[in-house]
């Protein structure tokens, strides 16, 4: 029978772990260097590997310790998060978040379905609009909190993410391959519609505009039909698309940031614990995973 981890014996086993020394942990988790020792005994013998090994007076972490710390802060996170979540008053009230539909058919439904669990009483409406118009209305204090693309004429305080635009085509297709590329493009005032067709003009490559639409789905649609190639988020990108680089003829396009935008004045709890949720949700994606979907 697999043994039970007792996350006191995780709590000062990665005080040990980040103090480099039993005395300092001792300190750290209140305990006697004694206890301390007992306690390291103890989940070794749980585990049945040694933890720690003795360099001259000094006690080194083993290899098999140093592989049990990723564990012991996955398991620490998750219990001091789920403890949290039942002390910590309940929030309630209405968050009105804007973002990009871009952005939102992506991966905001498995973040909201997450803030959900740990804030069932917050409701959150969901507006999708353009970088630009979610500018100006979040300004205007008619949305709560924006998830934007930083640009020429949009910044914040707020950076959550840098990320990559790139060239994209379908998977089963060389749409790429034809003597005038067919695009699949933004509305006509989108920065990136004007780093793609900058960034063709600038080669010498030939092009026309095969479609052209606001909405992300729609210009995706076109793209992973083998209509045409377009560029979006390194992010966003789908299954059935495939990324075309300087191998076969299309320059970098460049980074650009996203980030959050709020209203006026000083925000409630559960517009910040929104944000906070957005912005490590953001910051641990795995681009290769997600479009390895």
């Amino acid at each position: 029978m697999i043994p039970n981890l007792d996350i006191d014996l995780m709590k000062t086993f990665l005080a040990i772990a980040d103090t480099g020394s039993f005395t300092r942990a001792a300190d750290e988790v209140n305990k006697t260097q004694s206890a301390v020792s007992m306690q390291m005994k103890r989940l070794e013998e749980l585990l049945g590997r040694p933890l720690f090994a003795r360099d001259g007076r000094a006690s080194r972490i083993t290899a098999d310790g140093e592989r049990l710390v990723d564990y012991a802060r996955r398991l620490v996170k998750l219990n001091d998060e789920a403890v949290s979540t039942f002390q910590r008053p309940e929030l309630t009230g209405t968050v009105r978040f804007g973002t990009p539909d871009d952005y939102a058919d992506r991966f905001l439904p498995e973040i909201l379905a997450r803030f959900a669990r740990t804030h069932p009483l917050v409701t959150v409406d969901v507006d999708c609009m353009q970088t630009a118009n979610l500018f100006e209305r979040t300004r205007r204090g008619e949305m709560d909190l924006s998830l934007v693309t930083f640009g020429c004429d949009v910044s914040t305080d707020e950076p959550v993410r840098r990320e990559p635009l790139v060239w994209v085509t379908s998977a089963r297709h060389s749409t790429h391959l034809l003597e005038v590329l067919p695009l699949a493009v933004s509305h006509v005032n989108c920065e990136w519609r004007g780093i793609v067709l900058n960034a063709l003009e600038t080669i010498g490559r030939k092009f026309r505009i095969a479609y052209s639409s606001p909405n992300s789905n729609a210009v995706n649609a076109a793209v992973q039909s083998g209509l045409a190639v377009g560029a979006v988020p390194e992010l966003c990108v789908r299954p059935g698309m495939r990324i075309l680089g300087e191998k076969e003829g299309f320059p970098p396009l460049g980074h650009f940031e996203i980030g959050l935008l709020r209203k006026p004045g000083r925000a409630s709890s559960a517009v910040d614990a929104l944000a906070r949720h957005v912005t490590e949700s953001l910051g641990n994606l795995n681009t290769a995973l997600m479009a390895a979907e």
